[in-house]
């Protein structure tokens, strides 16, 4: 695993977009953002029940997998959003990009390859991508029953709930309940 900031120049999502900057560890949990590289399933194991996970799935992502739908799946996961669940991904296979706004609303990147882990909080805005070589297999593993609908950025997710708590964790103010 490895995260920097985002350099926002042209070119396919899929390419580095190195900056040159490194995104500390520390500021990244600061985002909420846990991470771990080099995992064995038995840690994924650990981490899911620690946190109370009861289901998970697997997912490929690939042009071989989707067929003519790939582009468009992956140009759909790039779409900043949000999801009201906290999300574990584990990469099984591959490697992708997960890039999450920062507290100044910049892109951080992070480079999950094989054995990495990252937990995303809900209300987070993010979005995913694969890495150069166009294939990503992953674990996905959820709580309760999954809820993949992306809430793309607007008016209407910067008033969701799970948005402003997760604003209030991060900035450190209580919770509004």
């Amino acid at each position: 695993m490895r995260a920097y900031w985002y350099d926002n120049l042209p070119g396919d999502q899929r390419l580095p977009h190195d900056s040159g900057k490194p995104a500390d560890p520390a500021y990244l949990a600061k985002l909420g953002i846990i991470s771990r590289s080099r995992v064995e399933l038995a840690t994924v194991d650990s981490i899911a029940h620690e946190r109370a996970y009861k289901n998970r799935d697997e997912i490929t992502i690939s042009r071989e997998k989707l067929g003519d739908i790939y582009e468009e799946k992956v140009k759909g996961f790039f779409r900043e959003h949000l999801h009201e669940d906290e999300e574990i991904r584990y990469i099984l296979d591959g490697a992708g990009y997960f890039d999450v706004r920062s507290k100044e609303d910049d892109w951080v990147r992070i480079r999950l390859e094989k054995g990495d882990l990252v937990v995303m909080p809900a209300g987070i805005y993010h979005r995913f991508t694969t890495a150069e070589d166009n294939y990503t297999q992953a674990m996905r593993l959820f709580k309760d029953e999954p809820k993949w609908t992306p809430l793309n950025r607007g008016e209407e997710t910067e008033e969701n709930r799970y948005r402003k708590d997760y604003l209030h964790t991060r900035d450190g103010q209580a919770v509004a309940t």
